[in-house]
């Protein structure tokens, strides 16, 4: 009798995990282009939220969705409407054609970690993570407003794959020849120069994850790399950002990685708001660019 009359007790129980992330509305694989975050432990379920509304906001004005806007003049149209006391009829009229319009896709979807401190956002096209975090670190250096309270680190993913050797192979040609062909495409002032010498450096960054060695995959990604990119650990170009989560693998080719405190959010807000933190011998990325410098 008591099993029984515990059992409905554990089933409500068990639709909400315990870092408060209901399973009912996330996606159970980690898959696509999307974007990791770290946040403060127990505080999962609300970085969830804040990540929605801030990359919905970032991706409205970078890829704006036709109609939109004349939708939510409808429905400004039709708050003033209600203000001014229509009668019951064009009321109801006004909430049966919003129930009818097309329901805009969502571009972005919690991806299920099981992890404390870890999310993943994937992003449906044309949605860019890279070009969405770069956009993103860019403001908070510039205003020092995160726009956020719990996120700590974004690190974006162009593809992700099964973490094994030819997959993981096979991603990294991809996302190789993506980058080069928008750089090339762009005619940037760096895309000439890459043309020429480009240096590099692999930040590898490995969670719950023990069948491939840290030396295993980065002989992988380097075999990838086009002719005239070198390694260098000093002084990059650009930073081959490689994420290996369980049996998931993902990465992303970014520039300006270090300036942007390897995209730390809460550092960037810091050394924006507390600059006498941030002054020589404070921070570690800022000290190894420093010590770059006096080096050069």
């Amino acid at each position: 009798m008591a099993e029984a009359q515990s059992g409905p007790s554990n089933a409500r129980k068990r639709k909400y995990r315990s870092d408060g992330v209901s399973p009912t509305w996330v996606k159970r694989t980690i898959e696509g282009p999307g974007i990791w975050a770290t946040c403060v432990k127990g505080k999962e379920k609300g970085t969830v939220g804040e990540l929605y509304d801030l990359f919905e906001s970032l991706a409205t004005d970078m890829w704006p969705i036709e109609g939109h806007d004349s939708s939510a003049n409808d429905r400004d149209n039709g708050s003033d409407a209600g203000e001014n006391e229509d009668d019951l009829e064009t009321q109801i009229a006004k909430e049966v054609a919003a129930l009818k319009r097309p329901k805009v896709e969502k571009r972005f979807a919690n991806c299920l970690t099981n992890t404390q401190c870890v999310i993943f956002i994937s992003c449906k096209p044309p949605v860019d993570p890279v070009k969405l975090v770069m956009k993103h670190v860019d403001n908070v250096q510039k205003t020092g407003v995160t726009r956020t309270k719990y996120t700590h680190r974004l690190t974006p993913v162009s593809g992700t794959c099964v973490a094994n050797l030819p997959e993981l192979h096979s991603l990294c040609r991809r996302t190789v020849a993506a980058y080069c062909a928008q750089e090339n495409s762009e005619g940037s002032p760096r895309a000439r120069k890459a043309s020429l010498h480009t240096h590099y450096k692999v930040e590898l960054r490995v969670r719950n994850h023990n069948t491939l060695t840290r030396m295993e995959i980065i002989q992988e990604v380097a075999k990838c790399m086009p002719s005239n990119y070198t390694v260098d650990l000093d002084n990059p170009d650009v930073f081959v950002l490689v994420e290996v989560f369980k049996s998931t693998f993902g990465m992303s080719i970014v520039e300006d990685y270090y300036r942007f405190q390897k995209f730390n959010v809460m550092e960037l807000a810091n050394a924006h708001n507390e600059p006498e933190r941030f002054e020589k011998g404070a921070g570690r990325v800022q000290d190894k660019k420093q010590d770059d410098n006096e080096i050069m």
